[in-house]
């Protein structure tokens, strides 16, 4: 069997990297309100592949690409990693 990394440490990075996508969300409706170079679009989406909760709550928090189509795979990345942190658990505890 594999063994798996403690469970803390998961949710640690999990966090982490949540924070750090929600920053980097704040930033960049931040730089277009001041005209200044932006993150790329798919960069924001790549970030909002390995942190959803991040990128949906900045999405929300700072009305920031709520009305692109492409941005409404975030969601489905917050479920994917609900079904992965989910699982991880399950292993964890088994």
């Amino acid at each position: 069997m594999i063994p798996l990394p403690d469970i803390r440490v998961i949710l640690v990075t999990v966090t982490s990297l949540n924070a750090c996508v929600f920053i980097l969300y704040a930033y960049d409706k931040s730089a277009a309100r001041k005209n200044v170079k932006r993150i790329s679009e798919r960069t924001l989406i790549f970030l909002a592949l390995i942190g959803p909760f991040g990128a949906y709550g900045a999405m929300k928090v700072f009305r920031h690409k709520t009305q692109k189509i492409k941005f409404y795979l975030v969601p489905l990345f917050a479920i994917l990693h609900i079904i992965l942190l989910t699982w991880s658990l399950v292993l964890w505890l088994h």
